[in-house]
């Protein structure tokens, strides 16, 4: 006998998977947030050297941006905050995308 209860083992199994549910959550914040940002760097420089208005570009730009700002955030463990940027990023890319 370890003088444990089974109270005392599920505690300990809680405590666990939300450090797992946590991790997980940050680690997708952060990749999310790199995919994005790679992803709107390329197209800015795919319509930078396009004829396309110069808005275009700088929104996505800017939105890579957002995008690399909630990775960071993401990272450090402020994934609701991350997942808002994420969204407002993606949103301001689809904007300039409209101006093409």
């Amino acid at each position: 006998m370890s003088g444990r209860d089974d109270s005392e083992i599920r505690d300990v199994e809680d405590v666990m998977d939300t450090a797992y549910d946590a991790r997980r959550a940050r680690w997708t914040a952060a990749g999310t947030g790199t995919l994005l940002t790679l992803a709107g760097l390329a197209a800015s420089l795919l319509r930078l050297s396009g004829s396309a208005p110069a808005v275009v570009p700088g929104a996505y730009g800017f939105g890579a941006a957002v995008c690399a700002l909630a990775a960071v955030l993401g990272s450090r463990g402020r994934t609701r905050r991350a997942l808002w940027l994420l969204i407002v990023g993606v949103m301001v890319m689809a904007l300039g995308d409209q101006f093409d």
